[in-house]
Parts: C-alpha cells; sequence; structure tokens
C-alpha cells in the first residue's frame, strides 16, 4: 500500500469513527510518542545479538507497534500537509550529500 492510499483509507477511518476531534498534529506526536516507546520497551534489556534474534511471537507484536508507528506517521503527515514520499526522498538526498558513502565507522564512536 502506499503512502497516499493508506492516508485515504485512515482519513475514512477517522471519519467514520468521528476520531479527527483528537489528531492535532499536538497529539498525534504523543501518540506517536508513546507507540516508538511501546516498540523500544522490546528490546530495553537485549544484547545486540539477542535483539536481532528474535522469537516469532515477539515479532508479531513488533509488527503491530510498527504499524501503530507507521499509522501515527501517515495521520501526522496527512495533518500537517506533507507528501512522505517527497520528504523523505529529499531526506535521503540531503544524507547523501552530508554522509557521503566510506564515512561511516564504529571507530568514531
Amino acid at each position: 500500500m502506499d503512502f497516499n492510499e493508506l492516508q485515504k483509507r485512515l482519513r475514512h477511518f477517522a471519519g467514520q469513527g468521528d476520531w479527527e476531534q483528537f489528531h492535532s498534529p499536538k497529539n498525534l506526536s504523543m501518540a506517536l510518542s508513546v507507540e516508538v516507546a511501546e516498540l523500544l520497551e522490546h528490546f530495553q534489556w537485549l544484547t545486540q545479538t539477542e535483539s536481532a534474534l528474535l522469537d516469532s511471537r515477539v515479532r508479531d507484536v513488533m509488527a503491530q507497534e510498527i504499524a501503530d508507528i507507521q499509522i501515527y506517521l501517515a495521520i501526522l503527515a496527512d495533518r500537517l500537509n506533507i507528501n512522505i514520499d517527497d520528504a523523505v526522498r529529499e531526506k535521503m538526498d540531503a544524507n547523501t550529500d552530508k554522509y557521503p558513502a566510506g564515512t561511516a565507522s564504529l571507530k568514531s564512536l
């Protein structure tokens, strides 16, 4: 599903349930923060290796959290009239300029 289709479905869902009244940018940003925290909770005490080797039950829960995050991001972008595709493309171009290939190093950390 592309972002435009997702936003259209989310607008329809919100309209049917009268959810728009709660979808201010402030509220959406706060809800997004909560969902990201819920995702982080699953990684909280894991080692690097453990975090890469999650069992299917945990991965399923994380998939739901990631979906919640994406939903809030899509609604927030829609409310702020931000085209996600354009914003990502512009950010990736800026990152390519700012961080040329071969510049990442763990030694600098």
